[in-house]
């Protein structure tokens, strides 16, 4: 298989160039040479943002299928999509299950109703910019040719926004950690090689439409999560779980603050209750949450414990000093 990776050098991107190398398949990298890619693959500079003309490396090639996770402006999808329609066999694009229209019932299929887009929009929110991305690569592939992996949450080694390294250095430094319960509460997420791995699988397979794309309900826990982190880390970490009442009421902000937690609602049923019968049936796999965390951990571990951020993504995690206001706040109820 020939494959072109829109983007490529960095966490989705480069799990997937990763995992088609090691299929033996022959990838090219369009990137903006802002991070160097994976050994192995044939790169293209240009620039998406830049019209026309930052699309110029792509002028000339033919592809078996294309891997597109781009979150911005969804006409820079129109563009490149509009280039390689008649030169690519199929078009995967990383999509987002942000684009249901808010909020998500609990068990939401891939039918979904969607929220507004447009191929032709600049910059607008994350769910409508993954919305008009979806629209602008089946505009330019038709339905046939076009596959969207609606992703969830994506943890795993590379992760440049910051949740599960957050979580790793946090437990790593020992001593009382606030752990948002219940520990039994059960998450949904996909390792970003499971991803990969699945979505060069559905391309190979001729699959096409959308599918939601993270792991069963019930696959891992919050406790399962930060067990592993402890494990992974060999720290002497104190997990002092806290039900999801005391911790709104000490003012500990969810997913923020706390990353990957929830309490009960509307915005927990809309990231940990998905269902992705379809994706299982399609040949989803994913591997334990000990694996991701123990992986993730030998990753940061090997750049100094400091992990790549996202610049157009805010920072995660309690500041130390946050987080013993909450526990003291907890210790004097």
């Amino acid at each position: 298989m020939k494959l072109l990776m829109l983007g490529g050098t960095e966490f989705v991107g480069r799990a997937v160039v990763e995992a088609a190398l090691g299929r033996g398949w022959e990838v090219t990298v369009f990137h903006r040479g802002r991070h160097a890619p994976p050994a192995g693959v044939r790169s293209l500079l240009g620039d998406r943002t830049a019209g026309p003309e930052g699309l110029a490396a792509l002028a000339g090639g033919s592809w078996d299928a294309a891997v597109d996770t781009w979150s911005a402006a969804p006409s820079a999808v129109r563009d490149a999509a509009g280039l390689l329609a008649d030169r690519v066999g199929r078009y995967a694009y990383v999509s987002s299950r942000s684009v249901y229209a808010w909020p998500p019932a609990a068990g939401l299929a891939e039918d979904g109703p969607l929220v507004a887009g447009s191929p032709d929009d600049g910059d607008v929110p994350y769910a409508e910019a993954k919305r008009g991305g979806e629209l602008a690569v089946e505009a330019a592939f038709g339905a046939d040719r076009t596959l969207f992996v609606r992703a969830g949450l994506i943890l795993g080694p590379y992760e440049n926004v910051g949740r599960l390294p957050w979580w790793l250095n946090r437990i790593a430094r020992g001593g009382p950690v606030l752990a948002p319960g219940p520990a039994e509460s059960p998450i949904q997420y996909v390792d970003v090689r499971d991803l990969a791995g699945w979505t060069l699988d559905a391309v190979a397979a001729g699959l096409s439409g959308p599918y939601n794309l993270v792991a069963p309900p019930g696959h891992a826990t919050m406790g399962g999560l930060l067990d592993a982190c402890v494990r992974a880390t060999g720290s002497g970490a104190e997990l002092r779980w806290t039900a999801p009442e005391e911790l709104l009421a000490a003012g500990a902000e969810p997913w923020t603050e706390l990353p990957v937690w929830l309490p009960p609602g509307e915005t927990y049923d809309a990231m940990h209750t998905a269902d992705v019968s379809r994706a299982l049936a399609a040949g989803l796999r994913c591997r334990p949450v000990a694996e991701t965390v123990a992986d993730t951990w030998a990753w940061l571990e090997s750049l100094g414990g400091v992990a790549p951020q996202r610049p157009d993504r805010p920072g995660v995690g309690l500041p130390p000093e946050r987080e013993a206001e909450v526990l003291a706040a907890l210790a004097g109820r």
